[in-house]
């Protein structure tokens, strides 16, 4: 890693987003540099592809598609290794991205062949940096923004700040180069966090599962998987201590129009995480909506359950999210709690046994499906009151400094993520010149472990917005807007 600097000498762009680039780089239309390609399945056999918003083009099977498969792909649309595939409707999403496969894609998708002046990685790199993404967003149009379609046309007149071919190769050179030890450093602080996560989850199951006291008597729970328990405990359901279930709205009651900033936020399965609801400043609606689905408000201590997605996923609400809504995957779920601390109760609810007994139970054709009459059987152990307390404070003083190395490392993830996606944007659009750079790197050998696109996610979530998946759903979506 050396210290980059500007080029020598630069002109204006004419472009707001782009303002200066080099001297020497021109500024083309998309035209210039890609060819439309519509090749279509005959047979339907070729490997199914999508395309995700964090990792571009990959097979299907590698990826959490929720969508249904097509009987037949025949007619479908291919594309090779080097081709630019977008999914039209989710552009401005960075849905989009330069293929390693040959495989089939959805026909609602365009797919985009680079001239011999254009390097394939380039323009990968450039289509999906957050300058560019002004560009797809302006260039998209439509009634909401869940179906803001970008045409050819529209984007093939899209600017490109484009060097001369060798200068391309050297950026992609050099931005591999530094992604590859960015990838190692998140990979190893996600097995640290694993670890630490681990030792953490081994303290709270101890206790929460046997208490505090090592000469306790101990009786059959009853539970397979649960073992032994202390004789005085009461072994419960979360049906016998609830008051209420309610399921969130459905997508019919709640529009991804209503949305707006600033206003009453919507807690989804993404929302939830350890325990916590995280706020979300992209998923609140206006006081009038919150109004109208004021059935839906969670209220202090409710559970806020995923019905879809890590089976088990809950989090407690506690001062603030109160009066929130809960949202479309979800359900809420208000507990009795004369003799149960909140604060235990979401302990035990993220133990293991919990988690063993919903991939049990649990129904759906991805086995990821709750229901409220599946939660009512979910099994609860608890101590008297008292203890709960004592286990608490015992759980708080013996994790309190682990929470805080997962935090560090975390935010570590965070600021080496942020560098990444600065340092991308500002060697494409050229704000700093790599070329020198590039021609001291060493030549890495082709046995070295392949470092994959995850290991740049800190959590395994669905990080697609609205369901980005294989654009069957999509291309559904446009036939019926143009039939209407």
């Amino acid at each position: 890693m050396t210290v980059l600097h500007p080029y020598p000498a630069y002109k204006a762009s004419g472009l707001t987003w782009l303002r200066d680039v080099p001297a020497h780089w021109d500024v083309l239309r998309g035209k210039a540099l890609l060819v439309p390609i519509d090749v279509r399945s005959t047979t339907g056999g070729e490997e199914l592809l999508t395309v995700s918003a964090q990792r571009g083009v990959i097979p299907r099977e590698t990826a959490n598609v929720t969508m249904f498969k097509a009987e037949s792909y025949e007619g479908y649309k291919l594309c090779w290794p080097g081709d630019l595939v977008i999914n039209s409707l989710w552009a401005w999403a960075h849905g989009l991205g330069v293929s390693q496969y040959h495989g089939i894609i959805s026909s609602a998708y365009g797919v985009y062949r680079p001239l011999p002046m254009a390097d394939a990685q380039f323009i990968h790199l450039l289509v999906r940096s957050v300058p560019f993404q002004w560009e797809l967003q302006v260039r998209s149009k439509g009634i909401w923004v869940s179906r803001l379609q970008l045409t050819d046309e529209a984007f093939l007149r899209a600017p490109f700040p484009f060097p001369p071919l060798p200068e391309q190769r050297a950026i992609v050179r050099y931005l591999d180069y530094v992604d590859r030890r960015i990838r190692r450093y998140v990979a190893a602080k996600r097995r640290l966090i694993g670890l630490l996560e681990e030792e953490k989850q081994a303290i709270v199951n101890q206790a929460i599962t046997r208490g505090l006291d090592p000469n306790v008597r101990l009786k059959p729970s009853g539970v397979e998987w649960l073992g032994d328990v202390p004789k005085h405990w009461e072994l419960r359901t979360l049906g016998q201590i609830a008051r209420s279930f309610r399921t969130g709205p459905f997508g019919s009651i709640l529009h991804q129009s209503d949305y707006v900033e600033h206003g009453t936020p919507v807690i989804n399965p993404i929302h939830m995480t350890a325990g916590t609801i995280v706020e979300d400043s992209s998923r609140t609606v206006p006081e009038t909506v919150a109004e109208r689905l004021s059935s839906y408000r969670l209220g202090l201590h409710d559970l806020v359950f995923a019905r879809r997605g890590e089976l088990g996923r809950c989090a407690l609400v506690r001062g603030r999210e109160a009066g929130w809504l809960c949202g479309t995957g979800t359900i809420r779920v208000r507990i009795e709690y004369s003799s149960i601390e909140p604060e235990f109760l979401i302990q035990v609810l993220q133990a293991p046994w919990v988690g063993k007994y919903l991939s049990l139970v649990s129904v759906g054709a991805t086995m990821e499906n709750l229901n409220t009459g599946i939660l009512k059987g979910v099994p609860i152990l608890l101590p008297p009151a008292n203890e709960q307390r004592q286990i608490l404070v015992h759980v708080g003083q013996h994790t309190r400094a682990i929470d805080s190395a997962i935090a560090r490392a975390r935010r570590q993830v965070e600021l080496v993520q942020e560098y990444r996606t600065r340092l991308i944007a500002d060697v494409v659009t050229g704000k700093l010149d790599v070329r020198e750079a590039a021609a001291q790197l060493p030549d890495e050998g082709g046995d070295e472990e392949p470092i994959d696109e995850d290991d740049l996610v800190l959590d395994n979530e669905d990080t697609e917005p609205f369901g980005l998946g294989d654009g069957l759903e999509d291309e559904r979506a446009m036939e019926s807007e143009v039939a209407e």
